[in-house]
């Protein structure tokens, strides 16, 4: 208990050495600074104001809006064939999945589930949450069918509009990706 007494003792003699009235240096630093000339701050740079430019769309898809549309007005189609009819169906008469909020590029099959009889796909989307489908379930905006699922590739038929507004399929794959991201 000695040692501990003697060495806060000695600690303290030598801090109060350290403390000292005499502000006067500090005090003739501050009246300096406050002496001294103010400098020049340069003004700020004039703001241009930035030309505008008016989209002229004519015909033209808008460029800031989806590539699909659920409230598309399909009266501009004259086209009208069965297929068209069933496509349009197809397109407008059934519940949609979890994965056609996604772009299908944005998707990655990352394995395969073999249940039974039935080949299940694994998809990861973008926030890396895993989905299991199965032939017959529909993924990406373009409307697309699952036709077939192997151990390599998943086989898809999208449904798209052509420049005349036409309903009309197109084949898309999704591969089996080798990222172990």
């Amino acid at each position: 208990m000695k040692p501990r007494f003697v060495f806060i003792l000695g600690s303290s003699l030598l801090l109060s050495g350290c403390l000292s009235d005499d502000m006067a240096s500090l005090q003739a630093y501050v009246d300096e600074v406050k002496a001294r000339k103010g400098g020049y701050i340069e003004p700020l740079p004039e703001i241009k104001p930035v030309e505008r430019y008016l989209y002229q769309s004519a015909n033209r898809r808008d460029p800031f809006s989806e590539n699909f549309r659920d409230d598309e007005d399909d009266s501009s189609v004259v086209i009208d064939t069965e297929q068209q009819r069933a496509l349009q169906r197809e397109v407008k008469e059934r519940k949609k999945e979890e994965l056609e909020h996604f772009e299908l590029d944005s998707l990655r099959m990352v394995g395969t589930l073999e249940q039974g009889n039935a080949l299940w796909g694994i998809i990861q989307d973008p926030d890396g949450v895993i989905y299991r489908v199965k032939q017959g379930n529909y993924m990406g905006r373009n409307y697309g069918k699952i036709l077939s699922i192997s151990e390599e590739k998943i086989e898809l038929r999208e449904i798209v509009k052509d420049l005349q507004g036409a309903w009309e399929e197109r084949k898309a794959s999704i591969a089996l990706s080798d990222d172990e991201t």
